[in-house]
């Protein structure tokens, strides 16, 4: 099943050229929580309820999408030993339609067109990431070996991620702003994208792939991992994660234009949230090796909770420096938030083969990206609810409007005790997969 011997350490060049890959998956998975809701209500004018709508629909049908994709993965595997086709797939479809999104042609109604680009980037990312993730349990059979993999990967996708949220908007001003500004975004962001994406694809070919004796179907793999428990509580402890921090992601835009006076922080706050994870990966990494993986991951799930409570005066009050640096000390908790439950998501395939007889890592994979896309959709739509409830106003970029107190403390509660809340419900989960990981060790 696996690549190399459970001993045999990976090469830099193998790793870097999986890890590349994330820059891409980072960059979608960032920017649209991050600008299309802003995009839609502050450029293009439509309501946020709607805006809202428009963000979570297309997620929903790739929720649907990724089991599917999951199981023709593992057929793709079985077939031909790689899972390479689907990689090529999304690799050129996803910068495409990436940068449609933000083309809206000034005679079609915006909320239609983001919308359906959208949901042809929403199905070509599916077709990426889930065999994607498949590979790293295809990689080696040692669970130490995968952590490296994952650091390597967590590495890769911090740096997506600071492009997402630091470049992306300065690409806008520098663009001159507006919804041209936003074109131009789209142009250079999926460019960058289209490059680490078709690099990871052409990298990965090596990767051996054997799932089993014969592919499974959606609904027989499900059927197969419902006695997994242990992978359906780390699921959950991670997609009720993912929609904490889109939910931030989704309301760091309104926070700098209508908390802190100016939209252009938008990037500063990004890079201060993910740029310390480039340096915390490889200690957590480290201290998940000393301390275990759970107790860092619990660790680290509460100490987010704790800073996304803290910054609730500190942004009121409207002090930057105390709202920067908060954000850089979420980013140390947020880099062990990607780390450590992928590096125990192989854990759960490798258990789940010994009990069945079936390394379906597609079909697994298929379910865990489904679960966080729908929590990484969720976020903006939960987030334009809370702003649709607090009386915000939207408008276009040429007739801005004032905002009600009602709207301004929505959106800062929105950014801080809402992700507080879903990291506290987050917590029972993991300590339940703690205590199913040490009975089925």
């Amino acid at each position: 099943m696996t690549a190399t011997q459970p001993g045999l350490a990976l090469g830099r060049d193998r790793l870097l050229g999986y890890g590349v890959g994330s820059i891409g998956t980072g960059v979608f998975s960032a920017v649209p929580g991050l600008l299309l809701l802003y995009y839609l209500t502050d450029m293009l004018g439509v309501p946020a309820a709607v805006a809202g709508a428009v963000l979570v629909a297309p997620k929903i049908w790739d929720v649907l999408l990724n089991p599917l994709i999951g199981a023709a993965s593992d057929r793709e595997a079985v077939r031909t030993g790689r899972r390479t086709r689907l990689l090529a797939i999304g690799s050129v479809a996803l910068p495409v339609a990436f940068a449609l999104m933000f083309a809206v042609p000034g005679d079609v109604p915006g909320v239609l067109w983001a919308g359906a680009a959208f949901l042809l980037a929403a199905s070509a990312f599916a077709c990426f990431q889930v065999p994607y993730v498949a590979l790293p349990a295809e990689m080696s059979g040692s669970q130490a070996e995968r952590t490296r993999i994952m650091s390597w990967r967590v590495v890769c996708l911090t740096v997506g991620i600071l492009v997402a949220g630091g470049l992306a908007p300065a690409v806008v001003d520098l663009a001159g702003g507006g919804r041209p500004g936003y074109a131009v975004m789209g142009v250079v962001i999926g460019a960058v994208m289209a490059v680490a994406l078709i690099a990871a694809t052409v990298a990965t070919r090596w990767v051996p792939s054997a799932p089993g004796p014969t592919p499974l179907g959606p609904v027989a793999a499900f059927r197969l991992a419902r006695g997994n428990v242990p992978f359906f509580a780390l699921l959950a402890a991670f997609v009720i994660q993912a929609l904490a921090v889109a939910v931030m992601l989704a309301g760091a835009p309104y926070v700098a234009s209508y908390r802190l006076g100016d939209y252009g922080l938008t990037s500063v706050m990004f890079v201060c949230l993910v740029g310390p994870s480039m340096l915390a990966v490889p200690a957590w990494a480290r201290l998940a090796r000393a301390y275990g993986t759970v107790r860092c991951y619990l660790v680290a799930s509460v100490g987010f909770c704790a800073v996304a409570v803290a910054l609730v005066p500190a942004i009121a009050a409207g002090g930057l420096a105390a709202t920067l640096a908060l954000t850089a000390l979420a980013g140390v908790c947020y880099a062990a938030l990607q780390l450590l439950p992928l590096s125990l998501l192989p854990d759960t395939v490798h258990a789940d083969a010994a009990r069945t007889g079936h390394a379906q890592a597609g079909a697994f994979t298929g379910l865990w990206t489904a679960g966080e896309t729908a929590g990484l959709a969720l976020g903006p739509g939960l987030f334009a609810l809370v702003l649709a409830g607090s009386g915000f106003t939207a408008a276009s970029a040429e007739s801005p409007v004032s905002q009600p107190p009602g709207a301004l403390a929505g959106l800062l509660l929105g950014f801080t005790a809402l992700p507080a809340l879903l990291m506290l419900i987050s917590l029972p989960f993991i300590l339940w997969y703690g205590r199913l990981s040490k009975e089925t060790a």
